[in-house]
């Protein structure tokens, strides 16, 4: 049995019939000890007696002294034989003398004819029993001498046989005893089996039990001892610290888990065989890796870059920061690499920081550095140059000095310009990446805006005797901000004069796309050279030149097309272009007609 009822009750009914057993049978060596010690004291005592009434005589190996008896009657309960010093039988109450064997080697004779008492416990070689003997020297004569010995003999019955006498009687007492016991031990075993019972029902109630409510469940005895009662009170508490502590744990998790959920940062952790064992979302997003799934951590990243900084660490290398680039996706990806142990489970935590953006961002500030003094460098050198001339012309070459000026005017024109769309362009970046007041738009009518923009860029135009053709619904309207979509309109027409042939031909169209209040579409065709495919994506960069054969002889800051840009973003639309070689352009702001407030998210 495997319950505490059975095994106690098993275990505590061996020990007691082991000890009844062991009681039993200690009473019955003891009482076999007593049988002969009480025979062999009362045999002693007979000797002594009887030894006193013997004479020389008495030892006289004459036939008629072996056939009479030498001592008073005995009652027969015991046996007497003498001998004399050399062992030969002088009388034997129970058997002839006559027809006896020499007795001098028998080990009581032995000691008894040396001057000791003699007792043995042996089968008689003459009656064929178990005899208990006992033999004692005689002494005659003045001064007196061993003249022989005189034994007594007591028949032993067997063990059982003397037991029975004392035991059968009484035979119901020990029976009695051991069912008592029995029965005291399967209270005991049956009072302590439910008491553990209580016990794992008051566990099972705790365990379900919210460990705010656990100190207001009902004290429920499990047992009247102390000990049961001090063992409850400690399961009680125990179970409410448990309870606490792991209430604190999930807590602590879930922090732990909002933390990771809401870092941009790629988080792993893995163990000492490289086999991950927490990996946030972020991370997850980055290297597509499945919910739940927790593969080793090469197969996860797929670099070994950060399998080596991972072995590293679990070397007792120590943390350690890197970079690193990745393809993912298709695209590549630059990373700042945290590695470092993890205490104290042991393994290792890889922080990956993507810094793409930054690296872009460090790559157009070098490229706008380069570009701003490329474009400076012209007039500068021009301005410079001819600053340095003049002074040294002529007086009389009036021409010359005529034309110098105009060269430093119109560089320094350029560079005014330049500076003022790099200023205009700074400054809506800064509308869009930060909280500063955006400009403010209303609602108004489209046709004048188009008007505006085709006036200022009417002179250019007839000087290269192209025509600039409006196209727009009357009435209609948008909110929108008007001076920077004159501006916009303005950098397109400019750039179409620029680049097409004399006497051509340029389309303004302003349509709304789709349903009522649906977009606003803002158009500027032309019928020049066109623009190449793989230049399409890039002409809205600052300063990015088609190729400079196109751009030759065109003046221009560089910035008009990303003026463009991001003017539709602060409105919350998009700039685009179509365009093939040789078929001309058409370059499209596209606006929501309603009223804005996504600026900011389409800068984004």
């Amino acid at each position: 049995m495997k319950t505490v009822f059975g095994k106690s009750l098993l275990v505590l009914a061996s020990a007691v019939f082991g000890l009844f057993c062991f009681f039993a049978l200690v009473i019955l060596v003891f009482m076999n000890s007593l049988y002969y010690e009480t025979n062999t004291r009362n045999m002693r005592e007979a000797a002594r007696l009887l030894a006193p009434f013997l004479n020389e005589s008495v030892f006289d190996h004459t036939a008629a002294s072996r056939r009479q008896s030498p001592l008073p009657a005995t009652g027969g309960a015991y046996r007497l034989t003498l001998t004399g010093t050399d062992g030969t039988v002088i009388y034997d109450s129970g058997f002839d003398a006559k027809n006896m064997e020499n007795h001098g080697g028998r080990p009581e004779f032995v000691a008894a004819l040396a001057g000791n008492e003699g007792v043995a416990l042996r089968k008689s070689s003459t009656a064929g029993i178990d005899n208990l003997y006992f033999a004692i020297p005689v002494y005659t004569g003045k001064p007196p001498r061993i003249s022989g010995a005189l034994r007594l003999a007591l028949p032993v019955p067997s063990f059982g046989g003397r037991v029975a006498a004392a035991v059968l009687p009484n035979a119901y007492l020990p029976f009695l005893a051991a069912a008592a016991a029995v029965a005291a031990v399967y209270a005991f075993s049956r009072s302590l089996g439910r008491s553990f019972m209580r016990l794992e029902k008051l566990a099972k109630t705790v365990s379900s039990t919210p460990h705010t409510e656990i100190a207001a469940l009902p004290f429920v005895s499990v047992s009247d001892t102390e000990e049961f009662r001090a063992l409850e009170s400690a399961l009680r508490n125990m179970a409410a610290e448990l309870a606490r502590r792991i209430e604190e744990a999930q807590a602590e998790g879930s922090r732990l888990e909002g933390i990771l959920d809401g870092m941009n940062e790629a988080v792993f952790a893995v163990d000492g065989n490289l086999v991950l064992r927490l990996v946030n979302p972020s991370a997850r997003r980055l290297f597509s890796i499945a919910e739940g799934d927790e593969p080793y951590f090469l197969e996860a990243v797929r670099a070994t870059e950060l399998e080596d900084a991972a072995r590293r660490v679990l070397s007792g290398g120590g943390p350690e920061e890197s970079e690193l680039h990745l393809s993912l996706g298709g695209t590549r990806r630059f990373f700042r690499v945290f590695a470092g142990p993890l205490k104290p489970a042991g393994g290792v935590i890889i922080v990956l920081e993507d810094v793409t953006r930054l690296k872009r961002l460090e790559q157009v500030r070098k490229d706008f550095v380069a570009n701003v003094s490329h474009e400076l460098r012209t007039p500068i050198q021009l301005i410079k140059g001819y600053a340095e001339t003049l002074p040294d012309l002529p007086p009389d070459d009036g021409e010359t000095l005529r034309r110098g000026l105009a060269v430093i005017q119109k560089n320094a024109i350029a560079m005014e310009n330049l500076t003022a769309d790099l200023l205009s362009l700074a400054a809506m970046e800064a509308m869009e990446d930060s909280d500063a007041p955006r400009p403010e738009m209303a609602e108004q009518e489209i046709r004048p805006l188009l008007d505006e923009a085709a006036l200022t860029a009417a002179l250019p135009a007839r000087e290269k005797r192209t025509t600039i053709s409006l196209a727009c619904a009357p009435g209609l309207r948008a909110t929108v901000h008007g001076a920077l979509v004159v501006q916009a309109l303005v950098n397109l027409l400019d750039n179409a004069v620029k680049y097409t042939p004399d006497g051509s031909r340029i389309v303004v169209r302003a349509f709304k796309g789709g349903d009522e209040g649906g977009e606003l579409f803002l158009e500027v065709a032309d019928n020049g050279p066109g623009i190449a495919p793989e230049h399409l994506n890039r002409i809205f960069e600052r300063f990015y030149r088609v190729d400079r054969t196109r751009s030759r002889g065109a003046s221009g800051t560089g910035l008009g097309l990303a003026i463009v840009r991001h003017t539709a973003l602060m409105h919350g639309g998009t700039a685009e272009a179509e365009s093939r070689a040789g078929s001309g352009s058409v370059f499209r702001i596209r606006l929501p007609a309603g009223p804005s407030g996504r600026g900011r998210e389409g800068a984004k």
